[in-house]
């Protein structure tokens, strides 16, 4: 089933760990277009990720709630600076270990350690609701947060199991170095030169639509998405594109929101609606 995807051209907005999704799409033969949506910097003082890494290692969290890969890579940078790798890895590896989806599995892996529980929905409310049914009384919880995203919800549901919460933050993001690339996709779009436009979380409409708005061209931000399909990877990123008026073309089947149906549900819909890039 290879090359399903051959002669299409698919806009991605990259986010903070979209190298999958491309490799996969270029598997199947798609022409992929990237579109930074921001850059990822690492916190602006490492003082603070570093006294928690400290902190840390001085007496280990009974519990590590890990939000995303890029996060503990971050946290494993900060801490390899401070010549506190080793010392590091092994009090991670005394905690119980949650992943908020598949990411932060891999991040875990690459320093020789596995999740203890991964959540089935990848997304901050998806553990905070599993976290709502865990008893965290008298627990020490290290909870590693990531950019422009209000965790209130998630620190409420491990202070009211029990858990007493010390957070860090390792990263930050720099949404101004890539207005530039935002804005060249709204041409391609509105050119008539992309087939689908491939949404994998809902930061990504609102960040398209702002930054649209912020630079004058949100009319032909609507142009173009009438003239490409769109492709949304669930109902939180197709809620958000309604919020917008906006449509959703192509959704994965089975209520499978991952990668892998998405692109199939592309491959699917396009070979019906779209003619080929290039052909007659």
């Amino acid at each position: 089933m290879a090359d399903r995807l051959n002669g299409y051209r698919i806009l991605i907005l990259e986010t903070r760990e979209e190298a999958q999704f491309s490799r996969l799409l270029a598997e199947q033969g798609a022409d992929v277009l990237h579109c930074p949506m921001f850059e990822i910097n690492d916190a602006p003082d490492p003082a603070p990720v570093e006294a928690w890494i400290r902190r840390f290692i001085a007496k280990p969290f009974d519990d590590l709630v890990l939000m995303t890969g890029e996060g503990l890579r971050r946290l494993m940078k900060v801490a390899r600076n401070a010549h506190l790798e080793a010392d590091f890895v092994r009090a991670i590896g005394k905690a119980r270990k949650f992943a908020r989806g598949p990411k932060p599995g891999r991040a875990l892996r690459e320093i020789g350690l596995e999740p203890e529980v991964t959540t089935e929905k990848p997304t901050s409310e998806g553990i905070a609701e599993m976290l709502s049914r865990v008893d965290l009384r008298g627990h020490r919880v290290g909870l590693q947060l990531y950019p422009d995203k209000d965790h209130s919800a998630l620190v409420g549901a491990i202070t009211a199991q029990g858990g007493n919460v010390d957070t860090v933050l390792p990263y930050v993001y720099d949404a101004k170095a890539a207005e530039a690339n935002i804005v060249t996709a709204i041409d391609e779009m509105a050119e008539g030169r992309i087939d689908a436009i491939a949404l994998t979380n809902l930061g990504q409409v609102r960040r398209l639509v702002e930054t649209a708005r912020a630079k004058g061209c949100e009319a032909r931000l609507r142009q173009g998405l009438d003239k490409t399909l769109i492709a949304s990877v669930g109902p939180a990123v197709s809620d958000e594109l309604r919020s917008h008026g906006l449509r959703t073309d192509i959704y994965p089947a089975n209520d499978a929101y991952f990668m892998k149906p998405l692109i199939s549900a592309m491959a699917t819909v396009l070979a019906e609606r779209r003619p080929r890039a290039g052909r007659n």
